[in-house]
């Protein structure tokens, strides 16, 4: 039995004796007999709602362990079992830190645009292990909270925050205004933006990042060829109507000199290495052979424990050994 229905279950009442005795006439609570049993009510409906959650996030668990068990996912190069969540929101940590195990890093540098608050985006983790890098975000209200939560690597000058919507027309001279442009080749660009990261990807000349990681439309398996048209005035409404095929994007990719080494499990981010760097570190195989259909009823699936919450100001063991 699950969690979920041991609780039910411990709600349930016994049932009534055979002959009970009429019940007295009801008498109205006082106000505060009132508050108090809806206290009680609101509480239980709380603990029931976190029951619920949990029971979800185990039955997504189980399903994802059993979905990587398949005989393909175990294959010489594949990512999918490298996967895990710190503060992305799926498992795309893990399959980063696997990708830069195998190439390694040249500046420990990154881009990213569509990060929100930056609570829950896929550089947040190298950030707070000491990445520098840049970060976009349209939405000036999760602007203001990026800038309250992450004041510190921003004071340092290892973060630079533009608020600005991204474009086919101004995304490059972006990139190469920003600071990271001088810190070294760049080793990550995370594109995360709803519908136009094809015609965005295709815009940006200035910099050959290391690795590339971009949102697919998994609805769509190859050999589909689907783009959707550029318009500056999207916005995403949670349709399927939200991105390219992997097709599509991964023939843009290979004519810039990247090959596909992988997608998530979830089947939403396309993972992309600069030809130079992928040598046999990566999986064989053709575009159909490394999809991975839509599976986004399963994110709850990835859970790093807690919620993130806003204190993101680590240190490193190695940062005080000789304190």
């Amino acid at each position: 039995m699950s969690i979920l229905g041991k609780f039910f279950r411990s709600l349930s009442a016994p049932p009534a004796p055979a002959a009970a005795p009429a019940p007295p006439a009801q008498v109205a609570p006082e106000p505060a007999e009132f508050a108090r049993r809806i206290g009680e009510l609101e509480r239980r409906l709380a603990s029931m709602h976190q029951l619920i959650i949990l029971d979800l996030e185990m039955h997504t668990a189980r399903e994802v362990r059993e979905l990587l068990a398949e005989p393909r996912y175990g294959e010489p190069g594949r990512l999918e079992r490298h996967g895990r969540k710190v503060w992305s929101q799926n498992d795309e940590d893990g399959i980063l830190e696997e990708i830069f195990r195998r190439i390694g890093a040249a500046s420990r540098t990154f881009v990213e645009f569509g990060v929100s608050h930056g609570r829950e985006c896929n550089t947040l983790k190298l950030l707070v292990e000491g990445w520098r890098g840049l970060w976009m975000e349209a939405s000036p209200q999760e602007c203001a909270v990026a800038r309250r939560i992450h004041a510190v690597p921003l004071a340092d000058d290892r973060l630079e925050l533009l608020e600005t919507a991204v474009s086919a027309e101004n995304i490059d001279r972006l990139i190469s205004g920003a600071r990271v442009a001088s810190m070294g080749e760049l080793d990550l660009l995370s594109i995360d933006i709803d519908g136009n990261d094809y015609h965005v990807l295709k815009a940006i000349r200035s910099v050959r990042p290391r690795v590339l990681v971009i949102e697919y439309n998994g609805k769509f398996p190859p050999p589909m060829d689907v783009v959707p048209p550029y318009d500056t005035e999207r916005v995403w409404d949670g349709s399927d109507y939200g991105g390219s095929s992997l097709q599509a994007i991964a023939n843009l990719a290979a004519r810039n000199g990247y090959r596909l080494v992988g997608t998530n499990i979830t089947g939403v981010n396309a993972f992309f290495v600069r030809g130079d760097l992928v040598g046999d570190k990566f999986a064989a195989g053709d575009v159909a052979a490394l999809y991975n259909p839509a599976r986004v009823w399963i994110t709850p699936g990835f859970s790093a424990g807690h919620p993130p919450g806003e204190r993101f100001g680590y240190v490193s063991d190695a940062s005080l050994m000789n304190r």
